[in-house]
């Protein structure tokens, strides 16, 4: 399996799954047949509201051995609910519990976006965001960094972060951001972005690679382009005789980026690890930087708010 390094040397796979979607009563089994293919890294958030599931699998993995809780790298992420000082360590001591875990291998900060304190489910006006004056997003991080002084996290980072919001958060704390995982793919490869992190010693890593057509219709644009079904990719996996999917993966890894593909099908689990068995050329790569339209399928409206707490989130 193919890693990537943070600045202390502590690995990370660069090929993880995602459980962003994964449904109730397949996220366990998914996560279960992914240890059992080889997956050494594991994605997970509060908000997808599957860790509980996902902490019985790994209890059971770690009580008979199939693995140690040392081989396993996992992530987890603090809502937007929870960006108050006080509110990071319950909020992550919860998550904790849920995976039925010590500590955390990395623990990110979801969006740069505040909801008032304790808010359950999705905002439904604009009264129920905290604007980032009232809530800094560096409260949060000195927060995530204390958290990283007790233990309860190994390495701290950021989640859907610009430029702009790194370089701020940056110039307010010796702490540095250790991970921004960010939207990419053919359609969308950031440069300016991913060269910035990587100048920093941030790691990157990449989701919705294979562009998350399971997404609620409220997410969707009734145009999308198909990432899966484009010619060129189609074209290029032909002739190194792997999957569409395949190509969308080792486009991440070609970049020395982490990529995080979600599936709760065995097959297609395993077949997203081989994703590290081979090596796109420079001409592929160089007929994938040619789809490059900066086309997000996670485009951030649905955190816009009337008001002008939150526009423009990425700020292009």
């Amino acid at each position: 399996m193919k890693t990537l390094a943070f600045k202390n040397n502590d690995k990370i796979a660069q090929i993880g799954l995602g459980t962003w979607k994964s449904k109730e009563g397949l996220v366990g089994e998914a996560v279960k047949s992914a240890v059992r293919s080889g997956y050494k890294h594991i994605d997970c958030a509060a908000t997808y509201g599957n860790e509980d599931e996902i902490g019985e699998v790994l209890k059971d993995l770690f009580t008979t051995d199939e693995i140690k809780r040392e081989e396993l790298f996992i992530t987890s992420k603090l809502w937007n609910n929870a960006h108050k000082k006080e509110d990071v360590i319950p909020a992550l001591k919860q998550t904790l519990s849920d995976l039925n875990l010590s500590y955390l291998d990395l623990y990110l900060i979801h969006w740069p976006v505040a909801f008032q304190p304790g808010l359950e489910g999705m905002p439904e006006s604009d009264a129920d965001f905290a604007s980032l004056d009232e809530l800094p997003l560096i409260e949060t991080w000195e927060a995530m960094v204390e958290a990283k002084k007790q233990g309860l996290v190994k390495h701290i980072g950021v989640s859907n972060f610009s430029i702009k919001k790194l370089k701020d958060l940056m110039s307010k704390t010796d702490e540095n951001p250790e991970m921004n995982q960010v939207e990419l793919h053919p359609y969308l490869h950031q440069d300016e972005l991913v060269d910035f992190c990587h100048e920093n010693d941030i790691l990157v890593t990449a989701f919705s690679p294979l562009g998350s057509q399971d997404r609620i219709p409220e997410m969707k644009a009734a145009d999308e382009p198909s990432l899966l079904e484009n010619d060129v990719v189609k074209e290029i996996a032909a002739q190194n005789d792997v999957t569409s999917a395949q190509v969308l993966l080792n486009f991440h890894l070609q970049r020395n980026c982490i990529v995080i593909p979600k599936s709760t099908n065995a097959e297609r689990i395993q077949q997203n690890l081989k994703a590290a068995d081979f090596d796109l050329s420079k001409a592929d790569m160089k007929k994938l930087k040619g789809l490059d339209k900066h086309f997000r399928y996670v485009n951030g409206k649905f955190f816009e708010t009337s008001d002008g707490k939150y526009h423009n989130l990425y700020d292009e």
